[in-house]
């Protein structure tokens, strides 16, 4: 009995002095100082994107590259008009709230834009013409003229809805409600929606992640999956649409057939930071936004990435949008590329025009 417990004694013994000279290494290594190891970068440092912001020369003609409207969501409102490579016109609401999302000149002068408080047309002289304020706990990020004398919207909130007013006698024309994931989270359901040449309206579900075509009833009439939320949807005159979601930029047929696509790897030399919206222009060309977050901290004018792109049908940069200065223009969200023939307003929903 005696012996057995020596055994026992000395086994364990034995246990611990190999379970010491396990840890020793890895305490010792927690004790050295971080100055210790300087191969090793702080995790903070780690996260930064060092990746080029764009090439030193960029492609095209700068502001002067084409005629078009600007605004962004950042923590000011500011809309500009470029024209001739100059900024012609500006519009800035101090005193709002909210980012703007969605902006629109008409072939009248009037801009119409949506600032997730409220949605309003502001004429060439910047005075507000009509104003909407989103009620307590929704937002409104996208609108879309009709005609002359309607507006419609898409307010966020529980629930969603669609809504086509007439800004001259305060009439509700049209209303009904959207499907969302989560109706308490206001802020992710929807970005933008536009209206086709058939009288219908294109969605992209934030939250949904899918892009559905509803009828002036409300009636869904087709729909296609999103990768990670779809941001924005743009119809195209061939009838197919041009779709923005997180992981790229796609233009899909009625079939939900992907024809042309865009991926962030296919621009190596460019930093992309957020994608939101995308539009074909007539040339045949696709330009792209590109966002970048003034909430996450200060933008490095010096540092930052170009604020859209437009590509050929073969994916070549011929003009990549940088103002940080002289002018500033901001974050991008929605560009218009403006020309004198073009009516925005000239679209109908069922019989509403």
């Amino acid at each position: 009995m005696t012996n057995q417990r020596i055994n026992t004694t000395a086994a364990a013994a034995a246990l611990l002095f190999v379970l010491v000279a396990l840890v020793a290494p890895f305490a010792a290594a927690q004790d050295k100082p971080a100055a210790s190891t300087p191969d090793k970068a702080p995790p903070a440092k780690a996260a930064i994107d060092t990746s080029p912001a764009a090439p030193k020369v960029l492609p095209g003609s700068g502001l002067a590259e084409h005629d078009f409207l600007y605004a962004g969501e950042a923590k000011d409102r500011k809309v500009f008009i470029v024209r001739k490579g100059k900024v012609a016109w500006t519009y800035d609401d101090p005193q709002g709230k909210g980012e703007i999302s969605d902006a629109i000149l008409l072939s009248n002068g009037n801009v119409l834009l949506a600032h997730q408080f409220a949605v309003k047309l502001v004429g060439p002289d910047q005075k507000v013409i009509w104003n909407y304020d989103a009620p307590k706990g929704t937002e409104i990020h996208t609108a879309q003229m009709i005609g002359k004398e309607h507006v419609l919207y898409v307010q966020n909130g529980d629930p969603a809805i669609v809504k086509v007013v007439n800004i001259t006698t305060g009439a509700t024309r049209k209303e009904f409600p959207l499907p969302v994931r989560n109706a308490k989270s206001v802020h992710g359901q929807f970005r933008h929606a536009r209206l086709t040449s058939a009288g219908t309206l294109m969605v992209a579900h934030m939250d949904l992640a899918k892009v559905a075509e509803y009828d002036v009833e409300g009636k869904e009439l087709w729909s296609i999956p999103a990768q990670g939320g779809a941001w924005g949807v743009t119809p195209l005159a061939n009838g197919n649409f041009l779709i923005v979601d997180r992981t790229g930029v796609r233009e899909v047929n009625r079939a939900r057939e992907s024809v042309w696509t865009w991926a962030r790897t296919d621009l190596p030399d460019y930093r992309i930071a957020n994608l939101q919206l995308a539009w074909r222009l007539p040339n045949g060309n696709t330009l792209i936004n590109n966002w970048v977050n003034q909430w996450q901290g200060p933008i490095d004018k010096a540092t930052a990435p170009v604020q859209a792109v437009e590509l050929t049908p073969d994916k070549k940069v011929v003009w990549a949008l940088r103002s940080w200065a002289d002018p500033d223009l901001g974050p991008a969200t929605t560009i218009q590329v403006l020309n004198d023939s073009d009516a925005p307003e000239n679209v109908t929903f069922g019989d509403i025009k």
